[in-house]
């Protein structure tokens, strides 16, 4: 019996595979393809009766014919098997014998032989396939046997076997429940996320394994939780702002969106698509956590600029303490022992005593001296608004609080408050600074975030606070908290050796500002020394800013109340003399000027002219006192060499 001879793709197709049968034989529509020459190097008998052509016609057809009008399409997919090894689509349909156009899955992969690169193909009919389950389903109604979740299983499998390539490049998380919650299918993105196992998942319930609790550990009920909803009612639900609990316990936060998945109308599942955002999420907390940091710093900046630029505009002393006095030297000593600590400081004296510029030679002697010293007049703040000035107010609190404000204790974290004038803080805000000062926070107002602060306290003040505390305006414990270590400034006229000093050092301020050349001559000094200087240091920068501005030729017009320039009267005179004017006689007024030129002459050691003399000491042109002193009888004095 003579055998038919074999061709060129028969050698082919045995040589590429011995189990050439199974190729024969397989219920699979399969086709051998050289993608370089365009040629159907081979069909088995499935794929003739699939396209309805004899196997010998179809070994003669080009691909390209085969799928007329398709060519960039099949060209993308045989590129895509060529660079991938193995690739599948429902993009290719080719043409029927008889011209109509078939509905195909086509799933490739690379088949080397021989120095040449083959591709194999298998045709799948979905039409054939969608009516195998439409006829699967209709038994099982009639048959009444099998469960609703069996025939949802087998739609998943279909859904499965469809998605797989997809499922596995995928890069989010994809997994698939059927209307009980169980799991269908998981891809390997969503095990590497989760660190579950496909394995651990299909066929339980997902929620309670990794949707059973919020992030701040609240129990998540399956009711509430939106991938079950969506096979509830049907609806596509897309969420934000959730956690995924992985293997190991850790949450993941994820975004999501739980599609339902519907069988002839009736909702059988859903497909969940997930990505881990927890990256994300962190880098969003911190740059937020870093934008607001950047607000605060800079509304402290803004306020601090503000402060500082109010405190230019205030005229203060000098920032170093000057005098030779005893008393002066004290002060510098306890400035010295108290700077580098953390204790209260309170400062007493009288008004224009210099606390203010003690209180910044602590600070700058201090290791706070890189933060600013931040000033409060508390005599000077409206008293419903002290708690504001204090700790600040968010906005609204109160009517007109247009926006939030940092109040002076959070502006001076890190530094040093100086609370001047602190004996006029009201009674019910007392309780409130002392807790600050005492547990180092507080309460802006108007909300209820605490803050803590890291502040040093120096306050100052003219009253007698003990008397106060015993008259009840002022708290006790507030009293002995900022009284840590006291420090007493000393008035002008109980350190007149110092007058000259801050004279002169004032006067070389106004020269500067002046653009003149002034000077201090000795009886402008004694003048200045003997007055008793009420009002201190400040009615002494005063005085001579007066005079600087009133000179002529070089030459100051010092104006003090008592213009005689007789020695100053004590306290208790002056007070004495204030309370009852004294009326004196033509004879008693004679005697009182002759004693006046006497003691200016006294002073002047009998110079009458020029700088120093006693005609300048009195005020008054040389030869109106040389007429006086010839009226008056008195003899002239031999100057002192």
């Amino acid at each position: 019996m003579a055998t038919t001879p074999m061709t060129f793709h028969d050698d082919v197709v045995a040589a590429i595979d011995p189990r050439i049968t199974a190729f024969e034989s397989s219920v699979e529509a399969t086709l051998l393809i050289d993608p370089f020459s365009d040629q159907i190097v081979d069909a088995n008998p499935a794929a003739c009766a699939l396209l309805g052509y004899d196997r010998a016609l179809l070994r003669q057809t080009r691909p390209s014919t085969l799928h007329e009008g398709e060519l960039p399409a099949l060209t993308v997919f045989t590129q895509a098997v060529l660079h991938k090894g193995a690739y599948w689509t429902t993009a290719l349909n080719p043409r029927h014998a008889t011209g109509q156009n078939l509905q195909l899955e086509y799933s490739g992969c690379l088949l080397p032989h021989d120095g040449r690169t083959l591709l194999l193909l298998t045709l799948t009919d979905l039409d054939a396939r969608r009516r195998r389950n439409v006829d699967a389903v209709a038994e099982d109604h009639m048959r009444g046997g099998i469960a609703t979740w069996q025939r949802v299983e087998r739609v998943f499998q279909d859904i499965e076997r469809e998605n797989q390539l997809i499922l596995r490049a995928a890069g989010e998380g994809i997994y698939g429940v059927n209307a009980e919650g169980k799991t269908t299918f998981v891809n390997p993105a969503a095990e590497r996320m989760l660190g579950w196992t496909a394995e651990e998942l299909v066929g339980k319930e997902i929620h309670p394994i990794v949707h059973h609790t919020h992030h701040d550990g609240r129990h998540y009920h399956n009711h509430d939780c939106p991938i079950y909803a969506a096979f509830r009612d049907g609806a596509v639900h897309q969420v934000d702002g959730e956690v995924f609990w992985r293997k190991d316990g850790s949450p993941a936060w994820v975004e999501y969106t739980s599609t339902p998945i519907r069988d002839r109308g009736v909702v059988v599942g859903a497909v969940v698509v997930f990505r881990d955002v927890s990256q994300r999420r962190e880098a969003d907390e911190k740059l937020h956590a870093a934008l607001a940091e950047v607000d605060r710093l800079r509304e402290r900046l803004e306020l601090e600029n503000a402060y500082l630029q109010e405190e230019i505009r205030i005229e203060t002393n000098p920032r170093g303490i000057i005098g030779g006095s005893e008393a002066i030297q004290k002060t510098l000593r306890q400035v010295k022992l108290v700077a580098p600590t953390t204790a209260a400081v309170m400062i007493t004296g009288e008004s224009g005593t210099g606390k203010e510029l003690i209180a910044r030679a602590i600070h700058e002697a201090s290791t706070r001296s890189d933060r600013p010293l931040i000033r409060v007049n508390c005599a000077a703040i409206p008293r419903e608004l002290f708690e504001s000035e204090f700790f600040g107010h968010v906005r609204g609190a109160f009517t007109g609080a247009t926006r939030d404000r940092i109040g002076r204790f959070e502006l001076a974290d890190g530094g040093t408050l100086f609370l001047d004038e602190v004996g006029e803080i009201p009674l019910e805000l007392q309780g409130k600074l002392l807790r600050v000062l005492q547990e180092g926070n507080f309460e802006r107002v108007g909300q209820e975030r605490t803050r803590a602060v890291d502040v040093r306290v120096i306050a100052a003040t003219n009253r007698d606070l003990k008397q106060e505390v015993q008259r009840g305006r002022f708290r006790e414990d507030l009293y002995f908290r900022l009284n840590v270590f006291p420090i007493e400034t000393v008035p002008l006229r109980e350190r007149r050796e110092d007058i000259p000093l801050l004279a002169q050092h004032f006067l070389t301020r106004e020269s500067k500002a002046l653009k003149s050349n002034l000077r201090l001559s000795e009886g402008d000094a004694r003048r200045l020394t003997r007055y008793d200087w009420p009002g201190n240091v400040r009615e002494l920068q005063n005085v001579i800013e007066r005079a600087a501005i009133l000179s002529q030729n070089g030459r100051l017009r010092i104006d003090l109340p008592d213009a005689s320039g007789a020695p100053a009267l004590t306290g208790a005179t002056r007070q004495k003399a204030d309370a009852r004017a004294v009326i004196m006689t033509s004879a008693e007024m004679r005697e009182h000027e002759r004693a006046n030129i006497l003691a200016a002459l006294e002073a002047s050691a009998g110079k009458v002219f020029g700088p120093g003399g006693a005609a300048e000491m009195l005020d008054i042109k040389p030869t109106t006192l040389a007429s006086r002193i010839k009226a008056l009888g008195i003899a002239p004095r031999p100057r002192a060499m």
